[in-house]
């Protein structure tokens, strides 16, 4: 023993293996290991009693447990001799057990002395908890080594908060029925008596007893508990000043098993009617601040115990009594900000419940709602802690907000219930809160965010019709918040959330319009766009756009105003510095927004065409001198992607962009073509830009959406600079450029169709030469390698590819690949086509180069003549066997994917056109050849020639479909692609 009690020292945090080296505790700890493992399990429970019984370190006692618990739980103890004498040892142990041992040799022996109980109690050894009850008077030792058994036996078996195995669970059955039966009793006699007993003497062994008790009491009779003697003494150690705080929570945390104890919903009321008679102040705040969790938990009883009995029920009744008369004390734990008492989330869970069975509330339960929204203000409240971290938004701040979201959310729920069922009281509190923070110089960030946040809530609960009217209080409401000015008004928090507060209420200026100067005050002032903090700016000027929209012509008075208060802001945007700002802020958010606001504006119908034209100019004029000045500057002196002028020559396109979303092509070029005049002379300057830099990459993506932008309300005007940007937009190209510049071939197709021919003609060589060099017909391969970014770009570009030439099929535009200079490409266009339409993994691409190869059909072939020879011969042999029959046979194409039936929808559909327009030909390859081939039956080939020349296309689908899934199990599952 000697050797292992030096390894075990070795091995362990002893101040003998700190001295020594690794070698040396790693020779120790393979010495122990062979000591546990290798050793005859009676060897081994002998050599570990007997360090045990003699060693005087705490490290080889603990080592001697653990293992043989490791050797008892992995059923290497098995003769009885060794049982009895391992039984007898730990109760010997157990029984003279002292508190002064340490915590973890107990813990370890009390695991041991369980798992003994789960093997042998009672058919082995009945007398188990009979010879560890300690004897009256109770002593701290033996009282605390009982209880620690107690405690690990629920752990480890008896507890059903942890899942079990079905053998577990007829064991844990086994011990409980048996500790019914025989022990329960005095058991529960201890209990009472050692917190009597050592409640002054020794808190911490009264308080482990009662820990004991609370994980029992719900499978034992509750009236062991629950009587006149233990109940008033639980809530005389629970409410005692001079009771130790570990002695109360666990007398506290008793009385909540009692009150948890499931049981029928009568005999329940009986119990909870008994707590309350057992302490007539249990309704107190300052029964709410000591027993926090008692008090939530039978109030959320008491509410269950009315819903089961109804209103109606004399019980039911009595259950919400009983439970209104807790709910002061509920009130006062909630708001106590006890986070180690308080579990909030069962006290919200209660609330909601409580609000839940409201239907009209009486003048009590106004009263009580009343308190239920100061509880959810001071729920939903920050910690000043982190005030200047929330105002400077640094990553504590960051993580705070977004704790605070998530927190809020059930809370928010339950405030929406409240405003449900007692709108008016709810008004009436968030007027309190408003009032107050207004009317106090000394109102804290944390209290007038949380009353904004509650205001904007509101918001969500009322309807739009009452916004818009003012109903309730709205209408004192709204005016007061336009005109608010808070103390703390420059903090991040309370202006962000004040801005949008005022936005959700927005609609209360439509019926309001003498207020609108406040609102254009808010966000034109300091408590807006001008606002100090460059987060809040933005999203004011974001709103301030939202702002914009919803009220359009109630804001043209003041069009003169709000361009003056705008004018410092819009021309710092688009100055060069702007490239220094380090905040990095959403793209929503950005800053552009005002310039779609001031476009939204200027492009208002009720600005008379002067003044729309005189602002336009006014604003044009100045943004396009800036072009041409950078562009002139640059073209001296280089212009790389990151430098001030690259940036700046980005915000001035960017801002022009915006403005245009305020204007339409209705009214650019038919009602007030000056200003399609404008627009015009502004596109051929941001052209120069492309002309000048077209390989600046991020100055090509910003010209492109000008250009689009362009399209849209210049309309057919705009062909003209077309080609000359397409030009530039087709020099050194990427994947992701070629996506950009096919995108903005695609609006152009969908905007102008035919119009667009000869634009088409002209640049469609360039794009297939282009094409045909970026990409391949593996782009979509599978495995890791298609998860490259280079792959995914490519895979973007492709799908980009074919709604181009579906875009060109649809809209009369094939012509386009029959012109001379576009006819080189068509083999390899028309095998990709084919490629794609049988195999690609993405269905909607498939579907879409189906109908491509049916618009080519109509467009290029006649009963009497084709306009591209061998196409014809191309569709019978190549696309009819290899998409129409071949890819839906295969096993990978799922016929009960709604997507896939889209697509089956357009192979029938196909094979009719194909018919219609080849006649016999298709017949004789598709029916002759191609159905024999994949061993379709000769009635069923004829069936399927009979339904084709039919005129009910439905039939003939499901006719198909029947013959695919008929002739599919033929082998035909795995066909291959020719």
């Amino acid at each position: 023993m000697d050797d292992l009690e030096q390894a075990i020292l070795l091995a362990s945090d002893s101040p003998a293996a700190a001295a020594a080296g690794p070698s040396v505790r790693a020779e120790a700890l393979a010495f122990c290991a062979r000591a546990r493992d290798e050793s005859p399990p009676s060897s081994l429970l002998r050599l570990c009693l007997a360090g045990i019984a003699s060693s005087p370190h705490a490290q080889v006692h603990f080592w001697c447990l653990q293992s043989l618990h490791d050797a008892l739980l992995r059923r290497r103890i098995v003769l009885p001799d060794d049982l009895a004498l391992l039984r007898s040892s730990l109760l010997s142990l157990a029984v003279s057990s002292h508190a002064a041992s340490p915590p973890f040799l107990r813990n370890k022996l009390a695991q041991l002395v369980a798992l003994l109980i789960r093997l042998d109690y009672p058919h082995v050894y009945p007398s188990y908890f009979l010879d560890l009850l300690p004897p009256a008077p109770p002593q701290p030792g033996p009282t605390d080594m009982f209880a620690r058994v107690l405690i690990s036996l629920d752990d480890d078996l008896l507890s059903q908060e942890y899942p079990r195995t079905s053998d577990e669970a007829a064991d844990a059955m086994r011990v409980k029925d048996s500790m019914r039966a025989q022990c329960v009793s005095q058991i529960a006699s201890h209990w009472h008596t050692a917190a009597v007993t050592l409640r002054t003497a020794d808190p911490a062994a009264a308080a482990v007893a009662l820990d004991a008790a609370r994980r029992c009491i719900s499978w034992i009779d509750v009236g062991l508990v629950a009587n006149d003697v233990f109940v008033p003494l639980l809530f005389d150690i629970a409410m005692s000043p001079g009771s130790a705080p570990p002695l109360a929570a666990a007398a506290v945390a008793c009385l909540s098993a009692v009150a948890l104890k499931r049981m029928d919903s009568r005999a329940k009321v009986g119990l909870l009617r008994s707590l309350l008679a057992a302490q007539q102040g249990l309704g107190s705040p300052d029964s709410g601040l000591k027993m926090a969790p008692l008090v939530t938990a039978y109030a959320a009883e008491a509410l269950e115990c009315h819903r089961r009995l109804g209103p109606s029920d004399a019980d039911g009744a009595a259950a919400l009594e009983m439970l209104e008369e807790v709910l002061p004390a509920v009130f006062a734990a909630a708001e106590s900000g006890n986070d180690e008492d308080v579990d909030s989330g069962s006290v919200l869970e209660f609330l909601s419940g409580y609000v839940s069975i409201m239907k009209a509330p009486t003048e009590k339960q106004l009263g009580h709602l009343g308190r239920i929204l100061e509880v959810v203000r001071v729920q939903m409240s920050f910690d000043p802690v982190y005030r200047g971290h929330l105002d400077v938004f640094d990553k504590i701040g960051k993580e705070e907000e977004d704790l605070m979201a998530e927190h809020r959310k059930d809370l928010i729920v339950l405030f929406r219930s409240i405003c449900r069922v007692a709108p008016a009281a709810a008004q009436l509190f968030i007027r309190g809160l408003i009032v107050t923070a207004l009317s106090s110089a000394e109102a804290s960030v944390e209290d007038v965010e949380v009353a904004l946040t509650l205001f904007f809530r509101l918001g969500e609960a009322v309807g739009e019709e009452e916004i818009r009217t003012g109903a309730g209080l709205l209408g004192e409401l709204v005016p007061m918040l336009l005109s608010a000015r808070f103390s703390c008004h420059t903090h991040r928090l309370v202006a962000l959330v004040y801005l949008e507060t005022v936005t959700r209420y927005m609609k209360f200026m439509q019926e309001h319009v003498q207020y609108v100067p406040h609102l254009l005050g808010v966000f034109l002032d300091n408590r807006g766009i001008h606002h100090q903090n460059a987060h809040v700016s933005r999203r004011a000027g974001y709103l301030f756009m939202r702002a914009v929209k919803s009220l359009k012509a109630k804001l043209v008075p003041y069009l003169d105003t709000i361009l003056q208060s705008l004018q410092d802001v819009l021309s710092q945007f688009t100055s060069m510095d702007w490239a220094n700002k380090d905040t990095k802020f959403p793209s929503s958010e950005d800053g552009s927004q005002i310039f779609e606001a001031v476009g939204l504006l200027i492009g208002i119908e009720e600005v008379s065409p002067e003044k729309q034209a005189q602002c336009l100019t006014a604003f044009l004029n100045p943004l396009c001198h800036q072009i041409e000045s950078l562009v002139l500057d640059a073209k001296a002196r280089g212009l790389e992607e990151s430098s001030p002028r690259a940036i700046s020559l980005q915000q001035i396109i960017v801002a022009l962009n915006m403005v245009s979303k305020g204007f339409n092509e209705r009214l650019v070029m038919v009602n007030r073509p000056a200003i399609g005049v404008m627009f015009k002379k502004t596109l051929d300057v941001v052209l120069q830009v492309l002309v000048s830099f077209p390989s600046v990459r991020p100055l090509r993506s910003k010209v492109i959406s000008f250009l689009h932008r362009m399209i849209e309300i210049l309309g057919i005007s705009v062909l003209p600079c077309i080609p000359i940007a397409l030009r530039q937009l087709l020099l050194d190209n990427e994947a992701k450029d070629m996506v950009e510049f096919l995108v903005l071939v695609n609006q152009i197709i969908c905007k102008f169709k035919s119009s667009a021919s000869a634009i088409l003609e002209e640049v469609f060589p360039t794009i297939a030469s282009h094409l045909s060099v970026i990409l391949s017909q593996d782009a979509f391969s599978a495995g890791p390698a298609s998860n490259t970014e280079e792959m995914r770009e490519l895979q973007e570009l492709q799908r980009t590819l074919y709604t181009f030439l579906h875009a060109m099929a649809t809209h009369d535009l094939s012509t386009v690949l029959l012109t001379p200079s576009s006819r080189q490409y068509l083999e390899t266009i028309m095998q990709l086509l084919l490629f794609t339409s049988c195999k690609h993994k993405d269905i909607l691409l498939r579907k879409a180069c189906v109908q491509i190869f049916v618009n080519l059909v109509k467009d290029w072939c006649s009963n009497s003549e084709d306009k591209l020879p061998g196409f014809r011969v191309f569709m019978i042999e190549k696309f009819a066997t290899n998409c129409c029959l071949y890819s839906v046979l295969d096993k990978s194409f799922d016929l009960r994917d709604a997507n896939s039936l889209v697509l089956f929808g357009e192979i029938v559909l196909a094979q009719k056109i194909m018919y219609e327009r080849f006649g016999e030909d298709f017949i004789v390859n598709f029916v002759a050849k191609g159905l024999p081939e994949v061993h379709c039956p000769p009635d069923l080939a004829e069936q399927y020639y009979q339904k084709l020349k039919g005129n009910d296309i439905k039939a003939f689908r499901s006719f198909y479909q029947s013959l695919v899934e008929k002739i599919r199990p033929q082998g035909n599952g795995s066909l291959v692609f020719r």
